[in-house]
């Protein structure tokens, strides 16, 4: 059964956040509907968590903070800005492709070293290995994927 309310301290443990980043997300407003205690403890519900969850997924691709607000702030604003936020979300959704492409690339390359330098390893030079180098340009265009002898 889910509870239905966190500390402040459960949460940051949650999300591997410190209490003072939460303090800071709620009095930024980030977190709407936040309640609070009789004693002014904040009481994060489900509705809190996934507001974190998703100020978290967007400070990870990089987001700036004001445009994190922005997003909370058009939630808030209702239906009327639906467009808005399907905007927001397909652009992101183009900027992790181009991120996701380069970090295929980066996976060829680092995946033709590592079979580089277990090559020379093995043959305790890197003399004989160094005669079949490839472009690191063709590795990251995936013209030429280098197959281990």
């Amino acid at each position: 059964m889910e509870k239905n309310s966190y500390t402040i301290g459960e949460v940051a443990k949650m999300f591997n956040l410190s209490v003072s980043t939460l303090r800071y997300y709620d009095q930024e407003g980030l977190i709407p509907n936040l309640n609070k205690d009789a004693s002014g403890h904040r009481k994060f519900n489900s509705e809190n968590i996934d507001a974190i969850e998703i100020i978290e997924c967007l400070k990870e691709v990089n987001m700036p903070l004001k445009d994190i607000k922005l997003f909370i702030k058009w939630n808030l604003e209702g239906d009327i800005t639906l467009s808005n936020r399907l905007s927001l979300f397909i652009n992101l959704d183009k900027t992790l492709k181009k991120r996701l492409e380069r970090l295929e690339e980066i996976s060829r390359i680092v995946d033709y070293k590592k079979e580089y330098y277990s090559q020379a390893v093995r043959d305790g030079t890197e003399k004989f290995v160094s005669k079949n180098k490839v472009s690191l340009l063709e590795i990251k265009n995936d013209r030429r994927i280098p197959k281990e002898k």
